[in-house]
């Protein structure tokens, strides 16, 4: 059984998510960094994910769009890749990119997402930093169900770091 994301609010701008994955980092890392296997796992029931372009090294870009399967709308982010220390550590600035969706967000971009990876004995742990601009952006964000979608999206890892062992 996997246990769920541990959600804090270290600060009012702040979202850390913390998650364990029964799987060796390589995998974890590779499943964040890879086109391939982001678009296996990240989203949501009733969504696909045309547009996964990364370029993953410090100063190379990213675009992520997804797609509601029932009425075709989509949104998604982009942004730099600030720092990459493969396979421990990736920072990006985020933009949010509504698209043709009605998820609007407060002013506010970008957010800093810092994801951090650290194995013990063959579990990976996840440690992702969002930072965000102001207490507003962040607020907004998680009232969109963002941590619920996280934490769906990693059950989905699971499943895929499960298939590779």
């Amino acid at each position: 059984m996997h246990k769920p994301a541990e959600v804090t609010l270290p600060s009012d701008r702040e979202v850390r998510v913390t998650r364990t994955f029964h799987a060796p980092r390589q995998l974890v890392w590779d499943a964040h960094t890879s086109p391939d296997l982001v678009r296996r796992w990240q989203g949501h029931g009733g969504w696909d994910m045309p547009v996964c372009d990364m370029d993953v090294r410090t100063g190379g870009k990213y675009r992520w769009r997804w797609r509601n399967l029932e009425d075709g709308k989509q949104f998604g982010f982009f942004g730099t890749f600030t720092e990459v220390d493969a396979p421990t550590k990736l920072v990006h600035e985020q933009y949010y990119d509504p698209g043709d969706t009605d998820f609007a967000m407060p002013e506010g971009d970008p957010c800093i997402v810092s994801l951090e990876l650290d194995e013990q004995d063959g579990i990976t742990t996840l440690v992702c930093n969002l930072a965000f601009a102001s207490k507003d952006a962040r607020d907004a964000a998680v009232s969109t169900g963002m941590t619920e979608g996280m934490e769906y999206s990693y059950t989905r890892l699971d499943a895929l770091c499960e298939a590779a062992a």
